[in-house]
């Protein structure tokens, strides 16, 4: 089967060697994704909601590009730096996003990401149905 790539443009892909999403045949996975604008800046500073919707929007682009959509979605993994805080507001903008198509999920809390004002990433992997 054809790998095909799928690269955002950020900075970090080329300097840690990754695609923002891969698809194998009818699978797509889409790296951890964070709340990077299309200039590469960071959307809604200190914000977890903002950032975690921007985040999904990434990770939408990123399955559109592979043929895909977030309908297809069928695992996500979200890695917040407070869960104590955070974890209301980026439940209810995954919940706004996925409240019908219902993926499994985890929500885990992490030290920190690349960048120290980023509060939430996100993982996703879909079947395209056929």
């Amino acid at each position: 089967m054809a790998r095909q790539n799928i690269s955002s443009g950020t900075k970090w892909e080329p300097i840690v060697g990754y695609s923002r999403a891969v698809r194998v045949g009818n699978q797509v996975w889409v790296a951890g994704t964070t709340a990077t604008g299309a200039d590469g800046t960071l959307v809604g500073v200190g914000d977890a909601y903002t950032q975690a919707q921007q985040v999904l929007r990434n990770i939408e682009s990123a399955l559109a590009k592979a043929g895909a959509s977030l309908s297809d979605v069928v695992r996500s993994r979200m890695f917040v730096t407070n869960i104590a805080r955070d974890w209301e507001a980026v439940g209810r903008a995954h919940g706004e996003c996925f409240r019908d198509i219902r993926p499994v999920t985890a929500m885990l809390e992490v030290r920190s990401l690349i960048d120290p004002a980023m509060l939430i990433e996100i993982e996703a992997d879909a079947i395209i149905s056929t």
